[in-house]
């Protein structure tokens, strides 16, 4: 039986491939303590954070009955912001778990009761798309919920948004003053934001909801110059 010649490429290229698969397996044991322990954190922060926060706020609303004051204005708005920045860090903790089994979800009608429970003021909404994905519902709603918010924080209370498709996923547009080219990208990191009542985590929640379901979202100019986040490598159902 003859022998084969051997150059060494075949058993260089396997060994390059185990070690790419190593060190992938070893990636992903790493992200998972990483995330359990996030998860943990933000547990306890919630938990501990929680029961002063309420108390705090108590006692102000018996102030305000009593008081007029400014002080007592700002130290409620405070004792808000925190409570927010709570819920969203406990959020983004939960974000990070990959969704192992999708289901089909009607975008359309997901777009509209979020619309209808998130806090959207006189803005206004147009719904195009049509076609039902493959997703977790409550952790898509989260991300539609976020950037809705979004819009509303950076493009006014009178903002216009439209959520319609693509090829191979979905998007959300305003007609607001749009993102920068430049900060683009630094507008997906936790605790970047421009708006005063802005967490910074509601974008960054965003990705992490995309990422877990092994998608993409990116940020660029709508057609009316406002901002349009687009999520793509999002599957159709059948």
């Amino acid at each position: 039986m003859g022998v084969l010649p051997h150059n060494g490429e075949g058993f260089n290229g396997s060994v390059g491939v185990l070690r790419d698969i190593t060190e992938q397996k070893q990636y992903e044991q790493k992200l998972e303590v990483q995330n359990e322990r996030l998860g943990e954190f933000a547990s306890i922060v919630s938990h501990d954070l929680r029961n002063p926060l309420s108390v705090a706020d108590g006692h102000l609303e018996l102030a305000r009955d009593a008081t007029q004051s400014e002080h007592v204005k700002k130290a409620s708005t405070a004792i808000d912001r925190c409570q927010a920045l709570v819920e969203d860090l406990l959020m983004l903790a939960r974000e990070g778990d990959r969704v192992e089994e999708p289901t089909p979800v009607a975008l359309d009608e997901v777009a509209e009761q979020c619309w209808a429970t998130a806090e959207t003021g006189a803005a206004t909404v147009q719904i195009t798309a049509t076609q039902p994905i493959e997703a977790d519902e409550s952790r898509l709603r989260q991300l539609v919920e976020n950037l809705y918010r979004n819009a509303v924080e950076h493009g006014g209370a009178e903002v216009t948004v439209s959520v319609g498709e693509m090829d191979d996923g979905f998007y959300l547009a305003d007609d607001g003053a749009g993102i920068p080219e430049a900060a683009r990208e630094e507008v997906f990191e936790a605790g970047y934001s421009t708006a005063d009542e802005g967490t910074g985590f509601g974008l960054r929640i965003v990705e992490e909801v995309a990422h877990a379901h092994g998608w993409e979202v990116a940020v660029t100019e709508s057609a009316q110059g406002g901002a349009r986040f687009e999520v793509t490598g999002v599957e159709r159902a059948e």
